[in-house]
């Protein structure tokens, strides 16, 4: 099984598109997580078996764990670990945005493919192809590249005219006709967008897309559904982590939003 096989088995199993963010901020963990000799693992464990039966994938960015230094360092590798024994099936993503040059990415390939044991990482694609081909070429894990990233910022760089069409069009034709090689790519295409994940998709077929900052906004998520499912009513990875994570009761709320996320493809 290819590594987006695992993904799109791994929709068919749970049949859920939802991705859940486990963006575990000390300063917000509930006290009684605070007070575990491992508080951001205990917290994730919590989390992932209240959710796990409504989860593609989990997306944990690193920024919440490096914070922490070393001890939030080796939490993360529990909780990557942790899911790897108990719920090996769901798709895990490490949110680093990493990308540079030679032994540099032999490093951060080694500690985040290998050490960690996560399925895919995110990618940013500045330095251009040469630099991530190394991540490329692991045909057994998924390179995530940022195309269109949701921040109000992101038009100051990526709305920038090239060939005749914005960067992140560019972004997404060339990952898709030239670094797709091994068919282990994906592209990060925020949810705030929905017109440009409607190009994206048309670019790009079937490719699954990683979709962050939707959270649980009913008109966005219907939006993000018409425009980004592919051929066979998948492909997107919508990602959701603090109104899920961090509500009384995240199991009801990872539930309510695969439901309706499953409502709307239906309606396609």
């Amino acid at each position: 099984m290819s590594i987006l096989e695992k993904l799109k088995a791994r929709h068919g199993q749970v049949n859920s598109l939802l991705t859940i963010g486990l963006d575990s901020d000390i300063k917000y963990i509930p006290r009684q997580f605070r007070d575990d000799p491992f508080p951001q693992f205990a917290f994730n464990r919590w989390v992932i078996e209240e959710t796990h039966t409504f989860a593609a994938a989990y997306k944990m960015n690193t920024a919440f764990y490096e914070s922490r230094g070393d001890r939030g360092m080796s939490e993360l590798k529990m909780t990557v670990d942790y899911l790897q024994e108990r719920h090996q099936p769901i798709f895990t993503i490490c949110d680093a945005k990493r990308a540079d040059m030679g032994t540099t990415n032999a490093g951060y390939i080694e500690a985040i493919y290998d050490w960690m044991g996560v399925d895919g990482v995110t990618l940013h694609p500045y330095l251009g192809k040469q630099a991530i081909q190394l991540f490329l070429d692991r045909e057994d894990k998924a390179a995530i590249i940022l195309c269109r990233t949701s921040n109000p910022g992101a038009k100051d760089i990526q709305d920038i005219e090239v060939n005749g069409h914005p960067l992140w069009y560019e972004i997404a034709e060339r990952v898709c006709n030239d670094w797709n090689v091994y068919q282990n790519c994906m592209l990060v295409v925020g949810g705030t967008y929905p017109a440009e994940i409607q190009s994206v998709r048309g670019l790009v077929g079937d490719m699954p897309l990683l979709v962050p900052s939707v959270g649980s906004q009913s008109g966005t998520l219907k939006k993000v559904v018409e425009a980004g499912l592919n051929s066979e009513q998948k492909g997107l990875l919508i990602n959701s982590s603090r109104s899920i994570i961090f509500a009384d009761d995240p199991a009801n709320v990872a539930r309510r939003m695969r439901d309706e996320i499953n409502q709307h493809r239906l309606k396609i």
